[in-house]
């Protein structure tokens, strides 16, 4: 029962943090934006990787007849994203 007490408080204690947080500013949207494409980006080289592994598996054990595996696709070199360029302030009057 004390378990489900601090938990259920433990959650609504984090909730309550997490909605004060304030917007981010634009580095640090920058900077999250590229840690994201970092990310997807070692996710396509990670499955390129298994997918060379499973290949060299699929050879040793193929038997002959049968048609080889299919061809792995590189992903492409990394591109960091762009950063949008800032909206323009409103003139004063």
């Amino acid at each position: 029962m004390k378990k489900i007490i601090a938990f259920t408080f433990c959650t609504l204690t984090s909730a309550a943090a997490l909605a004060a947080l304030p917007p981010l500013t634009p580095e640090q949207a920058e900077a999250a934006a590229l840690t994201k494409a970092k990310a997807a980006y070692g996710d396509k080289v990670a499955a390129y990787q298994l997918c060379q592994a499973q290949n060299r598996v699929a050879d040793k054990f193929r038997v002959a007849g049968t048609p080889a595996p299919a061809a792995c696709v590189a992903p492409p070199p990394f591109v960091a994203p762009v950063a949008a360029a800032p909206a323009p302030a409103p003139a004063a009057k």
